[in-house]
């Protein structure tokens, strides 16, 4: 390992962590992946491993079987296991999100019931905001949830929801529902809904009204499944409202995507990483011109520059993470590390896809994989426009002069 993307004042639980995760990202990942990737296959056995690793339960509390980690510990392990293929990192991070969500907003019972085996990776988790031709406008969602009008304590689900990661092998999915209770405006009439199904695609059986077509066919982020979810007079009862009390739902996922905005930071840092130490390794085996590549000036000051983003994300997102872990608003840090490492991980990946010249363009070598994977990362958990547009508004709350 080189001294890129260091972490300073990690304890040794910390440390023990990531050295056994990166240990199982070049062992179980690395070799498999690039084949996985291009059959679009599941990849069972490496999540497997990670159930068998803990790693479902790392941020959740040790009192429901979990680890208790930190966002920063997550963070990095994330880092880790985008360095090995970024597709496995979205498996757990919706996970993560949902896990995250019923922690902090659940009810006593929720958390009971859910955190002990999504700890164990027994119930693995989805969350879904998005719908068709929304994109980042989230008070536009015409997904409703209306209380059930013959009796009893349910409410009736009707929508399209769209850019459900792990939508199919999901088997608990956190949806945001409009349901015209707790206030006037957009944003506080809209619920979150815990809605428990079983694995797979197409009309559910666990769940009647409620289908999930099938995969979307994607560029990159194969393997895992991204996926569109129907629902058609979906009854789900109140006390799977999340924290049991309607209108609370915008600000709940707000809360989970601004977690989640480091999480697609760290993803970026990750896949940044392994495309610096694709493209110096290239560098130093392929011979033009009577010498090796990394001997020429213009190579040189190409890995210069992709180590510098490379270093420079990584501590931004490390910022974000300890905001966040210290209890402290962490939107503006958040923002600015999911925007910078994004758009940084292109660049990286660019620069070493240039490195390698025509064999870059073939299957054959990793990075083919990687200049496919690293566009989501611009779009994911909010556009760059919209990370700008967040960052812009806060810094003029910060620096507000008085009128």
């Amino acid at each position: 390992m080189g001294r890129l993307a260091q972490t300073d004042g990690l304890t040794e639980i910390q440390r023990d962590i990531l050295a056994t995760v990166r240990e199982f990202v070049d062992k179980e990942i690395i070799p498999v992946a690039t084949e996985l990737e291009h059959k679009d296959e599941y990849p069972a056995a490496i999540v497997e491993g990670m159930k068998q690793l803990g790693l479902f339960g790392l941020t959740i509390p040790e009192e429901y079987g979990g680890l208790g980690e930190s966002l920063l510990t997550y963070a990095l392990v994330v880092e880790e296991i985008a360095r090995g293929w970024m597709s496995v990192s979205g498996i757990v991070n919706t996970h993560f999100i949902v896990a995250h969500m019923i922690n902090a907003h659940g009810t006593q019972e929720q958390k009971d019931h859910f955190l002990p085996r999504m700890a164990a990776g027994e119930i693995r988790g989805a969350f879904s905001m998005s719908e068709p031709g929304l994109g980042s406008d989230v008070a536009a969602i015409t997904t409703k949830g209306v209380r059930d009008a013959g009796g009893g304590d349910f409410y009736v689900l009707n929508g399209q929801k769209m850019w459900l990661t792990n939508g199919g092998t999901s088997t608990l999915v956190a949806v945001l529902c409009k349901t015209d209770e707790g206030g006037s405006t957009p944003y506080k009439n809209m619920t979150t809904f815990l809605i428990e199904k079983t694995p797979g695609f197409g009309p559910n059986p666990a769940v009647p009204g409620l289908t999930v077509p099938g995969k979307i066919e994607k560029m990159g982020y194969k393997g895992v499944d991204t996926t569109e979810l129907v629902l058609q007079d979906v009854r789900v009862p109140a006390d799977r409202i999340l924290g049991g009390v309607p209108g609370r739902g915008f600000y709940q996922m707000m809360d989970g995507v601004e977690v989640g905005r480091v999480n697609v930071a760290a993803r970026g840092c990750g896949v940044a990483r392994r495309a610096f130490e694709l493209g110096i390794a290239y560098a130093q085996q392929r011979t033009t011109f009577g010498k090796r590549i990394a001997e020429h000036q213009a190579i040189q000051f190409k890995l210069a520059e992709m180590a510098t983003k490379v270093e420079a994300a990584h501590q931004m997102m490390v910022m974000a993470a300890r905001k966040k872990d210290g209890g402290e608003r962490n939107d503006l840090e958040a923002g600015m590390a999911k925007y910078l490492a994004s758009e940084y991980c292109k660049e990286v990946v660019e620069d070493a896809f240039r490195i390698h010249g025509g064999y870059g363009f073939s299957k054959e070598y990793e990075i083919e994989r990687l200049y496919r994977e690293a566009p989501m990362l611009l779009i994911g958990e909010g556009t760059a426009e919209i990370q700008k547009m967040i960052v812009g508004r806060r810094l003029l709350e910060e620096y507000r002069i008085a009128e």
